[in-house]
């Protein structure tokens, strides 16, 4: 199996050249002459041939070195040029920051607040996925995500942002025409405008303060991968479905949809930030972190109590 090029002491090959000395290469590049010397023995070893001319008055290449100096010096001013950006880039609020989140909500709530964050910091490009796919970050290499889910990765770093109360609703018609359920299994004779990824499938579950919990299928009239996407059928009267109130919020507020059996809850569900595993990360990815948090704090439909998990 070929070896790996041994660039560490390449660079150290470079440094020796352009300071004239072993003791002064040790000196500014923060190493012992030992291991300088050491990386020099081990670049002839490995050359089978000379660098250097030694004596004990003077160093000076020989023809091999002659010939590795320009292409040494390039991996070192390589190495120093992209630890220098690197190291810039991570203090700085410029860079490309990859985020990921759920479609819906992305669409909805992400992407109106985006403009204010861009507008205040111009350097910094967004790169946006919309997906209710479960997106690896660390194979995908995006720096962060929102996420309404139970989060099961425990290797990833999350950040609690909010609560959101999951709803009962539908449109005033809908329960004019087949009355206003008040207790679970009220629902039998219901028809469910459903999504694709909730936990109970068909069967709704929920829970009071007095008499516990209940379950309660019903059949369905629409199922979507999109929780948005059942919206329409709602304000059209047909059907009932359990919404995020991030989604019903508006359609609340103008009386399109209404709420039923509200003394029977359904489990809410989390807000997250998460990040790849370690806790440091670039200024400009903290930085849109913390404008999240202070956005989604003032979210009407948010239920605030950020905690670390």
């Amino acid at each position: 199996m070929k070896k790996l090029p041994d660039l560490e002491a390449w660079a150290i090959f470079a440094k020796v050249t352009e300071t004239g000395s072993f003791a002064r290469a040790a000196s500014e590049l923060g190493l012992s002459q030992a291991t300088v010397s050491k990386a020099i023995t081990r670049l002839e070893g490995r050359m089978k041939t000379m660098l250097f001319h030694r004596t004990s008055r003077r160093m000076s290449l020989t023809e091999s070195g002659h010939a590795a100096l320009d292409r040494a010096a390039r991996i070192l001013a390589e190495g120093e040029a992209v630890e220098a950006e690197v190291a810039e880039q991570s203090t700085s609020l410029r860079g490309l920051i990859r985020v990921t989140a759920p479609m819906s909500f992305g669409v909805s709530h992400l992407a109106p607040i985006l403009p204010d964050f861009m507008a205040r910091h111009p350097d910094v490009v967004l790169d946006v996925h919309f997906s209710d796919e479960m997106i690896d970050l660390v194979a995908q290499g995006f720096d962060m995500a929102l996420r309404i889910s139970t989060l099961a990765d425990s290797s990833l770093l999350a950040r609690r942002l909010c609560t959101v109360r999951i709803l009962l609703v539908g449109a005033p018609a809908y329960f004019e025409r087949h009355g206003r359920p008040g207790h679970p299994r009220d629902l039998a004779g219901h028809r469910a405008l459903n999504y694709s990824y909730s936990r109970g499938g068909s069967s709704w579950r929920f829970c009071h303060k007095r008499h516990g919990e209940f379950a309660q299928a019903m059949p369905v009239s629409l199922l979507a991968n999109n929780a948005e996407a059942l919206a329409p059928a709602l304000r059209a009267g047909l059907g009932l479905a359990l919404q995020p109130e991030f989604l019903a919020w508006e359609d609340l507020q103008s009386g399109a949809l209404e709420t039923m059996m509200e003394d029977w809850q359904v489990e809410p569900i989390a807000l997250h930030i998460v990040t790849p595993p370690g806790r440091s990360r670039p200024a400009r990815v903290q930085m849109l972190i913390d404008y999240l948090v202070e956005c989604f704090a003032s979210a009407p439909w948010a239920q605030v109590g950020g905690k670390l998990e």
